[in-house]
């Protein structure tokens, strides 16, 4: 078979038809861009397919937990305009944050991080959380105030959707958005860009494509975040991800290290001119 003549819309309607993805709102962007590079690798549909779905699997990361939104929604929508502080919206927001193992892991040291992450960039008065899957909930531990511009960009629309009414109910602008950042890079400036434990999955999706992402960015300075171990934790790659990030570093960019048990954040001040 020619691959160059495989309908790219009906195998995307066929994964996006799938049992595992037909509900999920998943943005067809990223599975037409997994395809069409698929069809220069492959040796046939059936191939593409089985590739794509499997690569979906690593960007989606259903292994990492996911919550009822439904459910969390019905909950949100009986409060009454909470202020950040609020046992009863923190404790909600510690419930979802627990749900993801990524966010699970950040809960013991969240509100030390962002006054060491702050202390390097400043108080940001405009942030994008790119690839944010559920970090935009803890927002009432980062200590900065609801008229924050915060952008969010994830690919799941019941998740942004979730992030929005979220937003909402904290009385800050429902900026979450169903993007592929990869695809479409977003162009909106802002002080802070905030990229967690996304690099290395990116990096097996497209490989060598972080630096050209990051340099695209129009932001003041960029927080980039890996883990430090394993998911079992039975082996290190702090110098492993060192490496990815040091390797697809824009030119002249200065990076800061904060360091925890479980993730390590670098801090690239970098493109602050070039950018302005």
């Amino acid at each position: 078979m020619n691959l160059a003549d495989l309908d790219t819309q009906a195998l995307l309607a066929r994964v996006l038809d799938s049992s595992k993805y037909r509900s999920a709102g998943l943005n067809p962007d990223t599975v037409l861009d997994l395809i069409q590079q698929e069809i220069l690798r492959q040796p046939s549909e059936k191939a593409v397919y089985k590739t794509v779905r499997r690569k979906l699997h690593n960007i989606i990361a259903p292994y990492l937990g996911e919550p009822d939104y439904t459910n969390l929604t019905r909950q949100l929508a009986a409060m009454d305009h909470p202020e950040l502080g609020s046992p009863e919206l923190q404790d909600l927001a510690l419930t979802v944050l627990r749900e993801h193992a990524s966010t699970a892991e950040r809960i013991p040291y969240q509100t030390e991080l962002y006054e060491r992450l702050f202390a390097l960039t400043g108080k940001p008065a405009s942030i994008l959380d790119l690839a944010c899957a559920l970090h935009p909930l803890a927002f009432p531990w980062m200590g900065l105030p609801v008229s924050t511009q915060y952008h969010a960009y994830d690919i799941v629309q019941p998740r942004v959707d979730f992030i929005n009414q979220y937003f909402s109910i904290l009385g800050m602008e429902p900026l979450a958005e169903n993007r592929d950042i990869l695809v479409h890079p977003p162009e909106i400036r802002a002080d802070l860009g905030i990229f967690f434990k996304e690099a290395h999955r990116f990096e097996k999706r497209q490989p060598g494509c972080n630096r050209a992402f990051w340099a695209s960015l129009k932001v003041d300075c960029l927080a980039i975040s890996l883990p430090t171990q394993n998911l079992a934790g039975t082996h290190s790659l702090l110098d492993q991800h060192r490496s990815l990030v040091h390797e697809n570093l824009p030119d002249g960019s200065v990076v800061d290290e904060l360091v925890f048990k479980d993730e390590i954040f670098f801090v690239l001040n970098h493109w602050r001119e070039t950018t302005r």
